[in-house]
């Protein structure tokens, strides 16, 4: 079975509106306010191509920082440090360390990969950052091959990149939308809501899984 991981809000912590009240505290002072900056900078097709990996980081600053009124040098503060923000979430983190156990053993059919929408300066830094990246047996960042979920394209070219098979191969994401693009491929998918929740659902393609 091919166990594939989305990252941001899976394994990593991805919390936008904490970051921009934090920055931006005069504009977002209030849950509401935060959650709607965080829509306009996040949301816009200009960090969907900084994803993408067609935008670089400078450019997605300044353009941002234009378009919204905000000030560039705190921005570039922000946007800079992101990669560093990208924290482990220790239950998926054990839930992962539990599976990478399982993979270890000698009859194991079980393969380990990652499916991330995230611009290559943040690849890079969470691969710098957390050796247990090495886990995985392939996965693919948006921001290296130039394309997103939930486009099929980007799915089709894990599963042709390692050969897997739709039948026998399922996807965890926190968005819905990512998710179902994965089973219009044949894939299995989970739309992770938690832990518990995504460790109940694995059983059922996982044996041997700790409950």
């Amino acid at each position: 079975m091919n166990i594939v991981f989305d990252f941001g809000a899976v394994l990593f912590t991805w919390r936008p509106a904490e970051l921009l009240a934090r920055s931006f505290p005069a504009v977002a002072s209030t849950p509401q306010q935060a959650a709607q900056l965080a829509h306009a900078v996040f949301g816009h097709a200009d960090w969907h191509n900084f994803d993408r990996g067609t935008l670089a980081m400078e450019e997605v600053i300044a353009r941002t920082a234009q378009r919204l009124g905000l000030d560039h040098g705190v921005l570039s503060e922000l946007v800079e440090g992101i990669g560093e923000q990208l924290l482990p979430m220790d239950a998926s983190v054990a839930l992962l360390t539990q599976l990478h156990a399982l993979r270890r053993q000698s009859d194991s059919a079980l393969r380990l990969y990652y499916l991330s929408n995230m611009p290559v300066p943040y690849a890079r830094t969470l691969e710098r950052l957390h050796p247990f990246l090495q886990w995985f047996d392939g996965g693919i960042f948006s921001g290296d091959v130039q394309h997103i979920k939930p486009e099929p394209a980007i799915y089709q070219l894990l599963q042709t990149r390692y050969v897997l098979e739709p039948a026998h191969t399922v996807f965890i994401d926190d968005l819905k939308s990512n998710v179902t693009a994965a089973q219009a491929l044949g894939w299995a998918g989970i739309h992770f809501a938690s832990v518990p929740q995504l460790r109940s659902q694995l059983g059922a393609f996982v044996g041997g899984l700790p409950c």
